[in-house]
Parts: structure tokens; sequence; C-alpha cells
């Protein structure tokens, strides 16, 4: 079989970038807690990786699919190794949820009820700038476990694998994640919506 000149192909991969580039990097910035940096280097290793395996490609899937499968593989590669050097313990240093409980673990103030609804939330757009800087305040292992679990719905077990973490450190985490951001948007829109109401 022939294959394409090489301008054809790179004109190929400049279709890409003109067509999925965007969408690519946003994705890679919202599951790598904004590091715009890192987001930006594995779209350009997706981008290279596609290009090799282009012949590969069948169209089973549309071509965004395709490249953000192989994005999901690099994002989980990235964080892998990086988990690999975090200790728990510093993530559990740099962890404002650990200001709110006393020595013997119980809260110095318990969390208030909520009354709005979460359908309701989901739909307003100034909530969700809200809950994404919250998210950008989470120390970076816990806000890639929450959003993994939360957000992409993957199940514990694939997360735990993927980030080789053991099951009661996901729970550690997801834990601590949730009263973080809890606390955050209690500050920064249930605090805010009763003052204004």
């Amino acid at each position: 079989m022939a294959h394409e000149p090489a301008s054809a192909e790179w004109q190929r991969v400049e279709e890409w970038i003109a067509d999925h580039g965007d969408y690519l990097y946003r994705f890679a910035c919202s599951r790598l807690n904004g590091d715009r940096e890192t987001a930006l280097d594995l779209v350009q290793e997706t981008l290279l990786a596609a290009w090799k395996a282009h012949h590969q490609y069948q169209g089973s899937s549309s071509l965004r699919t395709w490249l953000t499968g192989i994005l999901k593989h690099k994002i989980i590669d990235h964080m892998r190794a990086r988990s690999r050097m975090e200790k728990l313990a510093d993530d559990v240093s740099n962890d404002p949820a650990s200001d709110w409980f006393g020595t013997d673990g119980h809260w110095h103030e318990s969390p208030k009820t909520w009354s709005a609804s979460p359908e309701a939330l989901s739909e307003n757009r100034d909530f969700d700038n809200i809950l994404n800087a919250c998210m950008d305040k989470l120390p970076p292992l816990q806000a890639q476990v929450f959003f993994f679990r939360e957000m992409d719905g993957d199940s514990s077990e694939n997360i735990c694998k993927n980030l080789s973490i053991s099951p009661s450190n996901f729970h550690v985490l997801m834990h601590r994640a949730r009263l973080s951001l809890r606390h955050c948007l209690e500050l920064h829109w249930f605090g805010q919506q009763r003052k204004n109401s």
C-alpha cells in the first residue's frame, strides 16, 4: 500500500490542529488542574503519536474521539509517573482541609446544609466558574482523583490502577477533596448567595 507524500501527511496534522487542537487543549487542562504547560506538551505528544499511527486509524469512531482517546492515555501516563513521585504525606501537608479538624478528628465547626438543587447548580455558569476556581486550589493529586471519579465517572479501581495509588489512599484523597470543595463553595458561592438574598 502506497503511503501519502510527507507534505500531505503534514497537511493532515495541520488540519487536526485547526479542527481539534483547542478542544484537546481544553480537555487536557481540565484534567490537569489547569496546568497549561503540561496540557500543551501532552496535546503535542498526542498529535505526534496520532501522526505516527494515522495509518492504523480505521474510522470506526470520529477523529476527535480517536485523538481524545490517545490524549487520555497520555494524561494517565503523565499522572501515573507524577503520582509515583508524590507522597501522600506531601498531599496531606498541603491540604487546606487539615485546618478544619481538631486533633481528636472532629470538626472545629460543622458544615452547613445546602438547600440548592444540584440540577439547578449544574446549569449555572457562575457556579461552574466558582467550582473550577475551587478545584484549582486542591492539591494536584486530590484534584485528579476527584475529577476522574466525579467528572469522568471512572471507577475507583481504574483510578487506583492508573495513578498507582492504593484503595485506602483513593478514599482519603476523595474525602479530603470533597471537604475542601465544600468549604470553598460555602465561602465563595453559598455565603455570597446568602449575603445577596
